[in-house]
């Protein structure tokens, strides 16, 4: 029995130097506070015992959460909330708490006991996330606000888009097949589709995103990771129509820039989308290398092979999915590989795939112009975009050279 005694004194305490404890008789007089419980509300023992628990009642609460409390331990149950309460020197703290009626031998309620921890920290975070998600709301504001002058400015496109089109006729020995898309590509609603299309996937990662800072930031450097975060999608977000604009403008100037950095630029717009889709992805880079050209139009281009890789996996079930990019070159050319484990490309359809209005998706899902525009995005860096099926799965491989002409 001694034994008992003195574990049952060993959990007391334990409880007691980790917890903010309190006991009150049924009246709500206050009969006990540990050490915590004083250091929390600045009280001493001696101004807490004999007092009602209102002491640190903060005026905000409302009448109706202590009606609810009451009825709850009057009959017997455990009450858990959080609780506003206000310390001695006027300072707000919250409490998160639990109160347990303790009943006697017959059964009848004999006092109440109170266990709390302290969440203040994560309160004032959350007030901070709030006024970090009402900053990260006005620049939405302001991102649709772009979209629509920007939106206007590629109806303004069509002119250039015939000529780059007419370009590609002359070159093409399909005559035929490229004139059907001359016909087709006119439409500006289709271009318009394609980049509602790019938007879609970043726009459902910023919403993610906001939740997580609103849900799970637990301290504020991590806050300002994800705010960051939510400010480079906007941005990028924002840059997607210029640099649609851009692939189709004939005095955009090109530069030198890093297959690397293409590719983690592509990563960083899909990074989210992959991650709840429960999709790995790895950047395997065996030699970086520097290429002349437009870097936007690139990523575009990665951008569209990772979503198909995505779709593939997701609608084929695949249990552990996978997409690998692997960054490699010798002394000529650049490579891009992006290989999947999504089961391969049919035979039936691996020839036609980069025609242009050709998919295997629903029409809700796919236009059949993203493989035909990157193709074609390719092809002015004077490179070239194949498919073939490699073990388990799909690889798409960009081929850009390292030194040459400067791109038309």
């Amino acid at each position: 029995m001694d034994d008992i005694r003195t574990k049952f004194k060993q959990y007391q305490d334990a409880i007691e130097r980790s917890n903010i404890v309190s006991k009150t008789d049924i009246h709500g007089i206050i009969t006990f506070v540990n050490d915590e419980f004083c250091k929390m509300s600045g009280y001493t023992r001696e101004e807490l015992v004999g007092k009602n628990h209102n002491i640190v009642r903060h005026p905000d609460v409302p009448s109706s959460t202590f009606k609810e409390l009451w009825d709850t331990i009057l009959s017997k149950k455990v009450f858990k909330t959080i609780a506003k309460n206000l310390a001695k020197d006027g300072s707000v703290v919250y409490l998160n708490t639990t109160i347990s009626p303790i009943l006697n031998s017959e059964g009848e309620i004999e006092e109440f006991v109170a266990i709390r921890h302290d969440v203040t920290q994560i309160i004032n975070l959350n007030d901070k996330l709030l006024q970090k998600e009402s900053e990260l709301i006005m620049l939405n504001q302001s991102l649709e606000q772009h979209v629509r002058e920007k939106t206007a400015e590629l109806r303004e496109l069509n002119e250039n888009l015939q000529n780059i089109i007419r370009a590609e006729i002359a070159k093409n020995e399909e005559n035929t097949k490229i004139l059907l898309v001359q016909s087709r590509l006119a439409s500006m609603g289709e271009m318009i589709a394609n980049i509602a299309h790019q938007w879609r996937q970043p726009l459902n990662e910023l919403s993610i995103t906001l939740f997580k800072i609103k849900k799970n930031a637990q301290d504020l450097n991590e806050l300002e990771k994800l705010y960051e975060r939510c400010k480079s999608i906007i941005k990028s977000m924002s840059n997607t129509i210029e640099d649609f604009r851009g692939f189709f403008s004939s005095d955009k100037v090109a530069e030198n820039f890093s297959l690397k950095k293409a590719v983690d630029n592509a990563k960083t717009m899909l990074q989210g989308t992959f991650s709840r889709e429960g999709i790995a992805i790895e950047i395997n880079v065996k030699k970086d290398v520097l290429i002349y050209g437009y870097e936007s139009q690139l990523t575009q281009v990665l951008i569209n092979l990772l979503n198909n890789a995505k779709d593939a996996l997701v609608e084929r079930l695949i249990e552990k999915k996978l997409v690998v990019v692997e960054i490699l070159s010798d002394n000529e050319f650049g490579f891009i590989n992006v290989i999947d484990n999504a089961g391969g490309v049919k035979d039936e359809v691996i020839d036609k795939i980069f025609e242009p209005y050709f998919t295997t998706k629903h029409s809700s899902q796919g236009t059949g112009i993203g493989l035909y525009m990157s193709k074609m995005i390719v092809d002015r860096f004077k490179g070239g975009l194949k498919v073939m099926n490699v073990k388990n799965g799909a690889c798409f491989s960009i081929k850009l050279p390292l030194k040459g002409d400067e791109i038309e």
